[in-house]
């Protein structure tokens, strides 16, 4: 399914419970991964010989900005990179402080992190950290497309309602983004926010 919405624009939230995977992946605008700088992938992704722990493809990645309800701004995707190594039981302290120096001063624009897209990276690496399933870049996403994001958080240990006091958290740590006034802080089911 074809989307006219903007990358920017893209943000799937959290009351989607009753949607399949796949609808909701339907829906983003994603990149191809050709448009990846080389940089990026070289750290990034898992067939990469020197990727840090927690590096995913982008068919998981991509459910993952599902599951988690964030968009695709650079915040929401230090909360999802972060996430994603915090599930790993192979990350060492000196490869997440290696990590955040190289994508805060060797990471093109627009994939540069700054300072307060680094809040975001820690808040998702600490609720990654809290999860019971492990290494989230080696799960089988694929073969869960037709299940229902309930279903899938559950099965992950995903609590919607942990995610909405984190969004909270965040978006008083960093109050001046777009990326903040976004998030899916209320428990209570709105109108779907795409922007």
């Amino acid at each position: 399914m074809a989307t006219d919405i903007k990358w920017y624009e893209w943000n799937p939230g959290l009351h989607n419970g009753d949607l399949t995977l796949q609808e909701v992946i339907a829906t983003l605008p994603a990149a191809n991964p050709e448009d990846i700088p080389w940089l990026v992938r070289l750290f990034e992704n898992p067939a990469s010989p020197i990727a840090f722990p927690g590096a995913i493809n982008l068919t998981r990645h991509d459910a993952l900005h599902a599951l988690l309800g964030r968009g695709l701004r650079n915040q929401d995707e230090a909360f999802v990179i972060g996430f994603t190594m915090g599930s790993s039981d192979h990350i060492h302290r000196w490869q997440i402080h290696f990590f955040r120096w190289i994508i805060t001063h060797l990471y093109p624009a627009p994939y540069q992190f700054c300072r307060q897209d680094l809040i975001a990276f820690d808040l998702g690496f600490n609720f990654g950290q809290a999860i019971p399933v492990r290494d989230l870049g080696h799960y089988p996403f694929e073969k869960y497309s037709a299940v229902t994001l309930d279903e899938l958080r559950h099965r992950l240990g995903i609590n919607a309602a942990k995610l909405h006091a984190i969004y909270r958290f965040e978006s008083l740590l960093i109050a001046n983004s777009r990326a903040s006034h976004r998030l899916d802080i209320d428990d209570k089911p709105q109108a779907t926010r795409w922007n």
